[in-house]
């Protein structure tokens, strides 16, 4: 199949969805490739590494639709674009079906097949083709970097001989893909990083970040992400009202705030209100990374940067992932590449526009002249963190009841091998002689009191193993000296160099130990 990628016609885009080292991929799957002719200029791949890597440039986007079976493209088409499809031929692009449904109901007409890059079912097979999750990415990264450019401070604190400069604090709300790349941004260039999700199974992923989740003391029921396809749900009005609480009183103290709640399909939840904005420094920075869906902030202008009265700046770029458009291109292209190796399972450079496939199915919102949007719920969950149920806290009764039952158990177990111990001596006694039943349990007493020392031997000032053969040895020492007074000179001997041997490990055992502990202290 020809696969070609016209150049983007939406106004300030800078991205590709092909890129030479993608192509070279591409060709690999048996494919052929085409681009329009500077289609990769403002992302840094010029017309010539494109010819390098095979790729067939084509002059016009016109021809390149007539001559392409394949089209990757990355904002949605245009009207004019759309009308340029025809039967047989698929665009794989972002598509914003819920919120293009005439583009939608046109490239049905035109017999299309459509695959949404935003459409990617967020389940673990799907990862490498989410490319809302790629994007998300560099946003977040972006956000804070735009934050730096218009904040008048370092983001680290910094003590030096011509003053001290205190660090930022930087508030993150929203803890998805884009605001967890914000916090690992703000976080490694030194600031005070707090950040705020409805979700509070996120809190351990925010920690482990080095940032502070901020806690809201409210409880209520959050729907599972598997449920909303890896997103948070919208919340009751009760909560959003403690939620702007918390916000108000955090408001003074921050000096970024990146806002980043965004639900696909839904205008963005005002987070941030005017009172808040007032409320801040002058001189502090918001982000709102939600501005193309109205924004978090109710002073936030889409496409603008704004300075409010109080002189905080209020940027609403939507076009993040486009200002790093050669990092964007990279990712956004490898993710179209994986979505073409999965439509070419034979690596043959034929489609197979597989339906059964969550993933297609999932992605693919028409097809064969009808309109397959919405898709069914995907076989597999979104990816979501299960919840765990903290075990229940005895209560004191119960655990006397235990501690009881514990100690009436380990009674009858003592008393039953004692009773079983006396029965089998008993049994030896009736056939064996008495010189050899007095051996005999001075034997067993020996076997039971050893056993007694070495368990209970104390660990604290040696290793385990170094006190069971110290406790060990002592025993030995002890049978020896009993016997070192014999009559026999063999006895003796033998019992000497017991005492000799055993000597040796117990001190020598302590020795090793001592040398041990030294290495931990300071000279």
């Amino acid at each position: 199949m020809k696969i070609g990628t016209p150049k983007e016609t939406f106004a300030g885009e800078n991205r590709v969805a092909m890129t030479p080292d993608s192509a070279v991929q591409l060709q690999k799957l048996g494919h052929s490739c085409l681009i329009e002719a500077g289609a990769g200029a403002a992302a840094g791949f010029s017309d010539a590494a494109y010819e390098a890597a095979g790729v067939k440039v084509v002059k016009t986007a016109a021809a390149l639709f007539k001559e392409a079976e394949v089209i990757a493209k990355v904002r949605p088409p245009s009207t004019t674009e759309t009308r340029r499809l025809g039967a047989g031929q698929t665009l794989i692009s972002f598509f914003y079906p819920a919120q293009n449904k005439e583009l939608l109901a046109l490239a049905e007409k035109q017999g299309a097949t459509v695959i949404a890059m935003d459409m990617v079912p967020r389940i673990s097979r799907a990862q490498k083709m989410d490319a809302l999750s790629s994007m998300a990415n560099i946003a977040g990264y972006r956000a804070v970097i735009e934050a730096g450019n218009n904040f008048g401070r370092f983001f680290t604190g910094q003590v030096t001989a011509a003053g001290k400069v205190p660090p930022a604090k930087v508030l993150i709300v929203g803890a998805g893909v884009a605001g967890l790349a914000a916090i690992g941004t703000a976080t490694s260039l030194g600031a005070i990083t707090y950040a705020f999700d409805v979700r509070p199974e996120v809190a351990e992923q925010i920690e482990s970040m080095g940032a502070e989740f901020v806690y809201l003391d409210f409880a209520e029921n959050q729907t599972d992400g598997a449920a909303t396809g890896g997103y948070a749900a919208p919340s009751s009005p009760e909560f959003r009202e403690a939620q702007l609480k918390k916000f108000r009183e955090l408001a003074p103290e921050m000096d970024i705030v990146i806002t980043t709640a965004l639900i696909p399909g839904r205008d963005a939840p005002v987070l941030w209100t005017k009172d808040m904005v007032e409320a801040m420094k002058p001189g502090s920075v918001i982000v709102d990374l939600a501005a193309e869906r109205g924004g978090n902030c109710e002073l936030t202008r889409p496409d603008e940067k704004v300075v409010s009265d109080n002189g905080v700046t209020i940027i609403g770029y939507t076009d993040f992932p486009s200002r790093m458009a050669t990092q964007s291109s990279t990712l956004y292209s490898n993710n179209i590449r994986h979505m073409v190796s999965d439509l070419t399972p034979g690596k043959d450079g034929a489609i197979n526009q597989n339906m059964e496939d969550d993933v297609i199915r999932g992605a693919t919102v028409t097809h064969a002249g009808a309109i397959t949007f919405p898709p069914p719920p995907p076989k597999i969950q979104a990816i979501a963190v299960q919840k765990k149920e903290k075990p229940k806290e005895p209560t004191p009764e119960e655990k006397r009841a235990n501690e009881i039952a514990a100690f009436r158990a380990e009674t009858r177990q003592q008393v039953g091998l004692l009773a079983l111990g006396g029965v089998l001596l008993l049994l030896v006694g009736l056939v064996a002689p008495a010189s050899f039943m007095q051996h005999f349990i001075v034997f067993v007493l020996s076997v039971f009191i050893g056993f007694q020392v070495i368990w209970n031997v104390s660990h604290s000032l040696h290793t385990p193993l170094m006190a069971v053969t110290n406790a060990i040895s002592s025993i030995i020492i002890l049978g020896a000296l009993m016997q070192i007074g014999s009559g026999s000179f063999l006895v003796i001997l033998l019992a000497a160099l017991s005492v000799f041997m055993a000597g040796i490990n117990i001190f020598g055992g302590f020795l090793v130990t001592r040398r041990m502990l030294a290495m931990f202290q300071k000279s």
